[in-house]
C-alpha cells in the first residue's frame, strides 16, 4: 500500500513534503489550513501552529499516513497519538535579505520599508537599524518577494517594499537563491527555533514507516531550541531566537530574548556532551532558559514563565516533542 503524505499546497509546503515523499516512494494529499484562507496576521490568528490544525486532524482521522511540517511553525506542547517520527538533514537555518537594487541592510536608506511576519525579526531588525520603518507582512514566498521593488517586477505603488526577511531554507526549496541580497549570520542574528528543518509526524505507533529519514544531529539541535521556547512558555508575539550545534560530541545551545522595539536583548549560551547526562536536551536548555530569566528576560519581552515559577521547576525536564 503506497504511504500518503499530507501536506499544505503552498509552493513551498509542496516542495518540502515532496523530497519526504521522493524518498518514501510516497503520493502526496494536499489538505488546506485555516492559516492559508485568511489574510489576518499569524499572531490573531494563534500563532504558527495555526497550519498545522488542518494536517493533524487529518491524520488522526486516518485520511493520510504522515505530514510534513516546517519544524519551527509546530507548537511545543505535544498533541495525543501523534509523534514526530523522523526529522530530515536540516537545512540552512539562515535568516535572508532581499532588498531592491540589490542592496544590503546597512545599504538600505533611512526610512526604507521592510516586511514581515514575525516579531522576532522584526526586533532584530529595529535593533540593527531603528531609522527603518518595519510593517506586517503575510502571504506565501511568490508574494512576498513580489512586493519587493525590482525584485518582483511592477508592483503596486501603495504596496511596495524595499526589502523583505525570509528564511534561506525556504527560498532554497523552491530554488529562489538568486533573490537573496545578504546572508544574516547565525552569530548575530539568532533564528526561530527550528528553522531551516522540517517535521514528519505520524501517528503514535507508526515512527517505523519514516523512521529512516531521521537525521539525529538535526533531531538533537532543532528539539534543544524548541526546548528554549517550551520553557520560556513564550507564545508566537515573543522576539525569541535560538541556535544550536552539534560538533564533534558537543552539543552547544544559544538562544536571545529581545525587547519588542529592539532596543535591548539578553543572550545566554550553555555546552554539554549529551552522554554525559540522562536528558541532554532538557538540561541544557533549563541552564539556557534559567539565566535568561535570572536576567530579567520576561521583564523585556512577553513570556509567561517567570524566574520564580522556573526555579521550582524540574532539574531535568524533558526534552520538547
Amino acid at each position: 500500500m503506497t504511504l500518503r503524505i499530507g501536506t499544505r499546497g503552498s509552493a513551498l509546503a509542496l516542495a518540502q513534503a515532496q523530497t519526504v515523499a521522493s524518498k518514501l516512494g510516497a503520493e502526496l494529499v494536499v489538505i488546506q489550513s485555516e492559516g492559508d484562507r485568511s489574510t489576518a496576521s499569524l499572531t490573531a490568528l494563534g500563532g504558527a501552529g495555526v497550519f498545522a490544525v488542518a494536517l493533524r486532524e487529518a491524520l488522526l482521522a486516518g485520511e493520510v499516513d504522515a505530514v510534513v511540517h516546517s519544524f519551527k511553525d509546530l507548537p511545543t506542547a505535544p498533541t495525543l497519538g501523534l509523534s514526530i517520527a523522523a526529522v530530515p538533514k536540516r537545512g540552512d537555518a539562515r535568516d535572508a535579505l532581499i532588498a531592491r537594487d540589490g542592496l544590503t541592510l546597512a545599504e538600505l536608506p533611512a526610512g526604507s520599508v521592510i516586511g514581515t511576519g514575525s516579531p522576532r525579526r522584526r526586533a532584530q531588525l529595529l535593533s540593527r537599524r531603528g531609522d527603518l520603518d518595519v510593517v506586517e507582512l503575510r502571504g506565501n514566498i511568490d508574494t512576498r518577494l513580489g512586493r519587493v521593488g525590482s525584485v518582483g517586477g511592477a508592483v503596486d505603488p501603495s504596496r511596495r517594499l524595499d526589502a523583505v526577511v525570509l528564511a534561506a531554507a525556504g527560498l532554497d526549496r523552491i530554488s529562489r537563491l538568486d533573490a537573496i541580497t545578504e546572508y544574516f549570520g547565525i552569530d548575530g542574528w539568532p533564528t526561530a527555533p527550528a528553522q531551516g528543518a522540517l517535521a514528519v509526524e505520524t501517528r503514535t505507533g507508526d515512527e517505523k514507516s519514516v523512521a529512516k529519514l531521521d537525521h539525529k544531529p538535526s533531531r538533537l539541535t532543532a528539539e534543544a531550541e524548541r526546548a528554549v521556547l517550551a520553557l520560556l512558555e513564550a507564545g508566537c508575539s515573543a522576539p525569541i531566537g535560538a541556535h544550536a550545534i552539534y560538533d564533534d560530541g558537543l552539543l552547544f545551545l544559544d538562544a536571545r530574548v529581545y525587547r519588542e522595539d529592539g532596543s535591548e536583548y539578553l543572550t545566554s549560551s550553555h555546552a554539554l556532551y549529551p552522554e554525559d547526562v540522562s536528558n541532554p536536551i532538557g538540561v541544557l536548555a533549563k541552564r539556557v532558559t534559567d539565566e535568561l530569566l535570572a536576567s530579567g528576560a520576561a521583564e523585556l519581552a512577553p513570556l509567561s514563565a517567570s524566574r520564580d515559577t522556573r526555579q521550582s521547576g524540574p532539574s531535568e525536564p524533558g526534552g520538547a516533542e
